[in-house]
């Protein structure tokens, strides 16, 4: 599992997806190549399923565009843990069924090369050897995560 770590406050969608691809393309292998390449130019040659991300304030201000938590949870990104986040791309990557947790402490902490666990059953976040707490999603939230996202939770409450 790689852990990346993005320190700066108000990463917007821009950064994390280049405004100037939004209309190109949305095949998902062409948003997952260019994702957060004015960051870090090589994330997406070495960003693995289970991974983690490490962000400050803010993070997702900007647009409402998609593509970032899309491709983000295309390459199966575990969990992103910030400082705080915006409300519209909290609610894009709850959409898509992506982990978000708030807990500025443990970004705070962080250090390159720390271990991370998430335990987001019991709201627990161990770095290195140090833990930290957050509140546990509800369990519908969990439910939407753990079935890939919205659309494939209203589906299986459709079929139920």
């Amino acid at each position: 599992m790689n852990v990346f770590y993005f320190i700066q406050d108000n990463i917007n969608t821009d950064l994390m997806f280049p405004g100037k691809y939004t209309y190109e393309s949305s095949d998902i292998e062409f948003i997952k190549e260019h994702l957060f390449e004015d960051l870090d130019g090589e994330f997406s040659k070495h960003v693995k399923p289970g991974d983690i991300i490490f962000v400050g304030k803010n993070f997702g201000c900007g647009s409402s565009r998609e593509q970032p938590s899309v491709g983000l949870k295309a390459f199966g990104i575990k969990a992103i843990v910030a400082k705080s986040f915006s409300r519209i791309f909290y609610r894009s990557a709850t959409n898509q069924g992506l982990l978000l947790i708030e807990c500025p402490e443990a970004v705070q902490f962080y250090t390159v090369g720390d271990t991370v666990q998430v335990d987001e059953k019991k709201g627990i976040l161990k770095v290195g050897d140090k833990e930290f707490s957050f509140p546990p999603l509800p369990e519908q939230m969990q439910d939407i995560i753990n079935e890939g996202g919205l659309l494939s939770h209203i589906k299986n409450k459709i079929v139920d």
